[in-house]
């Protein structure tokens, strides 16, 4: 695996938004910025056509990799920028290439309301068939977003970063997907929000009445294997503030509701060799959705 970070772009708002944040994580990582452009082939009757054909599409496939290339170097000072073109369907060209790169980061698209971000076809069936982390930014990300407000309460790139947040399944804890949480903190010089969310058992679902001993004690075992799962983390990091949130309730809900003030938010894909069925489980899912920070996904067995 060679070391860069590699970026989709396509020429949307949201593929630039992620070319930018891409050149940022680059800089914290000292790593180089591989800038991808993928184009289908013009179908022959489309190539005969003056202002559809196989020249006008490889003028744009080579403009728009161009000039977003020299706009990240003026902005970027410092961070390499390479180019590459590639022909053929986005999503098997961007996983085939994600195995080349440290990260591969993508754009999606922003929604209005409680609709949330959608995350395209493309964007879905790299994340499901790639065993690289996957970096989900939306459209109209900036800096300043990541970033606390100045004093005067006026949005800033110059301040501490937001904390990362990382969503965690204590019975299924991954040393991959906590590693990579604890390293996107420490090189922002930020804390790590550890949100776990947990569910009553399954005869609460019955109408009997509730137990107000009951739960206290469950929502202690909870938050004490959460603190069990964390400990030689904390001595592995110990420069890094860790605030441990254990909630009874969706553990996706309480996900999204922490990525409000976020830099990041870093959530579990489990690897699955079988082309049959679901490849993203459903907080992944709904956290890709709905989180209004960027999301890595990390894969793991």
């Amino acid at each position: 695996m060679s070391r860069n970070v590699t970026v989709g772009l396509d020429g949307s708002t949201e593929s630039r938004a992620a070319a930018e944040w891409a050149a940022r994580e680059a800089k914290l990582r000292g790593l180089p910025l591989r800038l991808v452009h993928v184009w289908e082939p013009v179908p022959e009757p489309m190539a005969q056509a003056p202002l559809l054909g196989a020249e006008t599409q490889a003028h744009w496939s080579e403009r728009i990799p161009r000039e977003t290339a020299e706009g990240l170097r003026l902005r970027h000072p410092g961070v390499h920028v390479e180019m590459e073109q590639i022909s053929g369907r986005p999503a098997d060209a961007l996983a085939e290439a994600a195995k080349d790169a440290e990260l591969l980061v993508l754009g999606s698209r922003g929604l209005s309301g409680i609709g949330g971000f959608l995350v395209g076809s493309v964007g879905m069936a790299v994340i499901a068939h790639t065993e690289t982390p996957v970096i989900l930014v939306r459209a109209g990300e900036q800096a300043a977003d990541e970033h606390e407000a100045d004093p005067v309460g006026i949005p800033s790139a110059a301040t501490a970063y937001l904390p990362v947040v990382l969503g965690l399944d204590t019975g299924h804890p991954d040393e991959a997907v906590i590693a990579f949480a604890f390293e996107a903190a420490a090189r922002r010089g930020t804390s790590l929000r550890v949100v776990h969310g947990w569910n009553l058992p399954p005869y609460f679902a019955y109408g009997l009445p509730a137990d107000p001993e009951l739960n206290a004690e469950l929502g202690r075992q909870e938050a004490a294997a959460l603190a069990g799962v964390l400990r030689p983390w904390r001595q592995k990091y110990p420069e890094i503030e860790v605030v441990e949130v254990s909630r009874c309730g969706s553990p996706a809900n309480h996900v999204i509701d922490a990525s409000r003030e976020a830099s990041l938010v870093v959530v579990g894909r489990r690897t699955r060799r079988s082309p049959i069925g679901a490849h993203i489980g459903p907080v992944t899912h709904a956290v890709l959705h709905h989180a209004t920070a960027p999301v890595a996904v990390v894969a793991h067995d």
